[in-house]
């Protein structure tokens, strides 16, 4: 089974960068992809970004478009969340989680809880000043 583990959480101010590592047991062969959600206080989890393992094929929510970067290194079967120009409604809890299907599939479904077979436990990213 592919175990997930996130890192790098903290404190961070306003308008500032950060970057999230989601490290993962080993990149499964096939079609898969890791996808970032968060969940803040009251609300439900969402989806964030996802990549494709095969293909690298990216996928943003709206609400991050342009400020956030997602990438992986095959080498450190390791998935990066680069985060630019925080706001404090980007404070939660963020996951990754292992997306299971083809890129056609994922550029649809990424952002669907219930298409990912895998959780890491989280990481808390609090944007304050």
């Amino acid at each position: 089974q592919v175990q997930l583990v996130e890192s790098g959480g903290g404190l961070v101010q306003p308008g500032s960068s950060h970057t999230l590592s989601c490290a993962v047991s080993s990149f499964p062969d096939g079609y898969y992809a890791i996808g970032w959600f968060r969940q803040a206080p009251g609300k439900e989890r969402e989806g964030v970004s996802c990549i494709t393992l095969q293909d690298g094929a990216a996928f943003y929510a709206d609400s991050v478009k342009g400020r956030f970067t997602i990438s992986k290194v095959n080498a450190k079967d390791t998935v990066y969340l680069q985060m630019n120009s925080l706001k404090s409604e980007d404070t939660a809890v963020y996951y990754c989680g292992l997306f299971v299907g083809s890129t056609d599939r994922a550029k649809v479904l990424w952002s669907k809880e219930i298409e990912y077979a895998s959780w890491g436990q989280g990481t808390q990213v609090t944007v304050s000043s």
